[in-house]
């Protein structure tokens, strides 16, 4: 027997408009400041998307950010220290933001440190307008958001295991947090939690969570 469910979950997907701002930098510093000004969808935009964007590499690339600094500005010292910020793990887009900022008010107290790029290769900072659809499937109990969870898309799993961590409650994927308050699965949901999302694809984070449930079952079949 799988637990019952208080309510069920609902798999919703993801989709996103990208716009340009208008707003571009040629060095560090006009880069800064731009980064300091720059509404959070912007910083959705340059670091969760482009994580979506690439998440068929592993490891990932981190974000915009990092990319630029170091392919376009040729810096790889300030480059490697923006790869390192781990996007996922932050609850807020201001906090990531300030990391960043952090980052790079730091790299720009050395001297050297105030190259331009060449025209064309400017930063453009772009937003995104992000839309949250309902998908046909939902579970109400463990054996239905298994059958369920092998069939949404990406997407889907992008939404619910990384961006769910941006609003409330702050820093719990969906599933984590369903598995622990409407079934009581606490064991369940921490490894879910665990999971380190730098050593998977989501394909293979959906194959992992898989596996946790399946060895649920076998639990819960020999109790």
């Amino acid at each position: 027997m799988t637990p019952e469910v208080k309510e069920p979950f609902h798999f919703f997907t993801r989709q996103c408009l990208t716009v340009m701002t208008g707003v571009k930098a040629k060095d560090l510093k006009e880069f800064l400041e731009c980064l300091k000004k720059v509404p959070e969808s912007v910083l959705y935009q340059h670091t969760h998307r482009f994580l979506w964007e690439h998440q068929h590499l592993v490891p990932e690339p981190p974000n915009d950010f990092a990319y630029w600094v170091t392919h376009m500005l040729q810096d790889e010292k300030l480059g490697e220290r923006l790869r390192a910020i781990d996007t996922v793990r932050f609850s807020s887009l201001n906090d990531l933001r300030q990391t960043i900022v952090e980052a790079i008010e730091n790299h720009l107290k050395k001297p050297n440190n105030h190259r331009q790029v060449p025209e064309g290769k400017e930063f453009y900072f772009m937003r995104s307008i992000r839309f949250s659809i309902p998908t046909p499937y939902q579970a109400g109990n463990l054996v239905e958001f298994a059958d369920c969870l092998r069939k949404v898309s990406t997407s889907s799993l992008y939404l619910h295991i990384f961006e769910a961590k941006l609003r409330p409650p702050l820093g719990i994927n969906d599933f984590s947090y369903w598995f622990e308050n409407n079934l009581g699965e606490k064991d369940l949901a921490k490894k879910v939690a665990n999971l380190d999302p730098y050593l998977h694809t989501l394909e293979t984070l959906r194959e992992k969570i898989l596996s946790l449930i399946e060895m649920r079952f076998k639990s819960l079949a020999a109790s």
